[in-house]
């Protein structure tokens, strides 16, 4: 039962973190951010999704709905799932849930004559608290907090989608140019990045040792968004990559540089989700990602690195 129930949250949260995905939100979804949507007794959406705001389904969603905070008061029908992180989520007497009823932190109120065709998995904040309080880091890696890992998961994999659309669709040369490295000089980008990662971690910790100075802090906050760009340009180079090669290995053509970035996404995302092999797969494209970003100068160079020919 409890295989069953990871899965069931697995399958709903896959919905719903692909749903602003390349093509660009749909007409009938609804995405907001500290505000109240409302589904009225005569509309219907697809998927319903708030940051921090209410959610007030009256009528008909075909999809899912998801909170992040907030509240969903579901008095009409949901064709998939109900997700709510540190949501109060309330199911009224008229409510039809025909898929799952997740609800991780928050609170889960039931009117009797509600419906839930899918499995209802449910953990109270209180209970993920204490359940590592007394079971430690066995309790952490319990499966019943499984989901919880499974969330961030997919939270990460939503945010790398905004990233690849941002990244691809402004710079798909520069994304090119530097895939391109990585299949080219495979070794040498892989050193680039090692010893990038190793003098990075250094200057981070002599910063972090300056900000007992003070002087050090904005040393400090100048590394990590020097570190945080050269991290997303370099995994999005490794995306368009990995998706170009798929492409070429079962198409036999290449594809856009947003399409084959999007396409290398999902696939390191499915590696990302085994265990050790995942994490493995992860520490690589970090290094080649950093040796990419570093070679090539963001995508505007093939080597950075190589001394100019001097003029006969």
């Amino acid at each position: 039962m409890k295989n069953k129930k990871g899965l069931a949250l697995l399958a709903s949260l896959l919905i719903l973190g692909f749903l602003p995905a390349a093509g660009g939100q749909k007409s009938k979804d609804q995405v907001g951010y500290r505000d109240t949507i409302v589904v009225s007794p005569e509309e219907t959406r697809d998927n319903v999704v708030t940051f921090g705001g209410d959610i007030i389904v009256e009528g008909k969603v075909r999809k899912s709905v998801l909170a992040v905070g907030g509240t969903i008061t579901v008095s009409g029908e949901i064709g998939d799932s109900v997700v709510g992180i540190g949501a109060r989520i309330s199911l009224k007497s008229t409510a039809v849930v025909k898929g799952d009823l997740v609800g991780l932190g928050g609170t889960l109120e039931k009117e009797p004559g509600f419906r839930v065709d899918g499995d209802t998995v449910y953990f109270k904040g209180s209970d993920i608290s204490s359940k590592i309080v007394k079971e430690g880091v066995k309790g952490i890696l319990s499966f019943s907090l499984l989901p919880i890992i499974l969330i961030f998961k997919l939270i990460n994999i939503f945010i790398w989608f905004l990233l690849v659309l941002l990244v691809a669709s402004l710079l798909p040369k520069q994304v090119t140019l530097a895939s391109d490295q990585v299949r080219k000089s495979f070794w040498p980008t892989f050193a680039t990045g090692l010893v990038a990662i190793i003098l990075f971690t250094f200057c981070v910790i002599v910063s972090a040792f300056l900000c007992l100075l003070l002087i050090g802090i904005p040393i400090l906050l100048a590394l990590m968004l020097a570190g945080l760009v050269i991290k997303i340009f370099g995994k999005v180079a490794l995306f368009y990559f990995f998706g170009e090669s798929l492409s070429r290995a079962f198409h036999g053509q290449k594809v856009s540089p947003l399409g084959a970035a999007m396409l290398g996404l999902l696939f390191l995302s499915f590696i990302g989700f085994i265990p050790v092999l995942g994490f493995l797969v992860s520490f690589v494209l970090s290094i080649l990602g950093w040796g990419a970003a570093i070679r090539t100068k963001f995508g505007t160079t093939e080597n950075w690195f190589k001394r100019p020919t001097q003029p006969q």
